[in-house]
């Protein structure tokens, strides 16, 4: 029996979880992240995006090393085409290109980033808050706590969010009210519209923490910190929701990828971010005309658009697996390679039907 259990094997291509031997849990994850290629891909190219966005043209006052601005008007330069190139390797004076009336297209679209990014931010992080609360109580407590707060989830789900936006929109557009409110978002448009779409993006995250709180709240772990005395809020954070963490991680990472989006279109129908200012989506919607004619006002926002949201879901999936114990490495090379070649060990299957033609044969010679 002992040389039967020796001999059984992980499937092909299931590499056994080996590497927490002797290491803290914040060594187990920082290791196994940096093996994930796509989250240390996805972590670099947003990294260099976020350093260009907001250094370049400059933020919250402290300038830029670029030269222009997004609202500086120049002379048309290439009659307005990108000045970079490939080969021979070159920069330019616009390598971005510019519009009609001669704005530079790199700084519109660092100053687009930054807004996209600040936007995401806020959203992640009010939404993440918002969705661990309340599904983390509704499926801790139950009852009439669980009946309270899913009807609330049910009747923000229902409410589209395009309307409540221009609803926004045009309250913050009203200035001569004096308005709290109205003065708020005449300042800090960006800021009002991320906690505006944080306060409405946590639904999702609250049902999908319920039901991972309805599962965990039965185990073992439980059961053992409440026999100890430990209290409720103690077993949700210290108990329960480090073992979510992998449902969370993922759901806050799509929802601000899916924010950029939402400001994206909101941008483009004109109750997102307004001039002057501008945004990734409001760049796209000025130059919609020029699609035919000036095709790189489109390219530029657009690529930078796509290149944000998979990176933060390339490192959101990387996050994901280093924080979930469960998760096991599989590796398609030594799949195949063990579908090609036979299997050093010997299946059990066949050391039962030889233990089996053994007991005949010495049946037989006893006979």
């Amino acid at each position: 029996m002992a040389e039967e259990a020796g001999l059984r094997q992980e499937p092909a291509g299931i590499e056994p979880v080996s590497e927490a031997r002797g290491l803290s849990q914040g060594q187990i994850v920082r290791k196994r992240f940096l093996g994930h290629s796509g989250a240390i891909a996805g972590l670099a190219v947003f990294a260099i995006i976020f350093v260009m966005a907001f250094t370049s043209v400059g933020y919250a006052g402290i300038p830029g090393w670029w030269k222009y601005t997004h609202e500086a008007v120049s002379p048309l330069v290439n009659d307005g085409a990108p000045t970079a190139s490939l080969w021979p390797l070159a920069w330019g004076e616009h390598p971005f290109g510019q519009d009609r009336i001669g704005r530079d297209l790199f700084a519109m679209t660092m100053r687009g980033a930054q807004q996209s990014i600040t936007i995401m931010v806020v959203i992640g992080l009010i939404a993440g808050l918002i969705g661990v609360v309340v599904g983390a109580l509704s499926g801790y407590f139950r009852g009439w706590m669980e009946a309270v707060l899913m009807r609330l989830t049910d009747v923000i789900i229902i409410v589209p969010a395009l309307l409540l936006a221009a609803v926004m929109a045009q309250l913050a557009g009203r200035r001569d009210e004096g308005s709290w409110f109205a003065s708020f978002a005449s300042s800090n448009g960006v800021l009002a519209l991320g906690i505006f779409l944080g306060l409405i993006s946590w639904v999702g995250l609250a049902r999908l923490m319920r039901g991972e709180f309805l599962t965990l709240r039965e185990r073992e772990f439980v059961d053992a910190a409440r026999i100890s005395g430990a209290s409720n809020a103690r077993i949700i954070f210290k108990h329960i929701l480090p073992n979510a963490v992998g449902v969370l991680i993922v759901n806050v990472t799509l929802t601000m990828s899916a924010a950029i989006l939402t400001e994206t279109a909101l941008s483009y129908l004109g109750v997102g971010v307004k001039s002057p200012d501008t945004s990734l989506g409001l760049l796209i919607s000025q130059n919609q005309e020029a699609f035919a004619t000036r095709p790189w006002l489109f390219w530029f926002p657009g690529l930078f658009i796509v290149l944000i949201c998979l990176s933060i879901n390339f490192i959101g999936d990387g996050l994901r697996d280093a924080f979930d114990p469960r998760q096991k490495k599989f590796n398609a090379k030594k799949a195949r390679d063990a579908g090609a070649t036979p299997p050093a060990a010997t299946p059990v299957a066949a050391l039962d039907s030889r233990a089996d033609d053994g007991r005949t044969a010495g049946g037989d010679r006893g006979a």
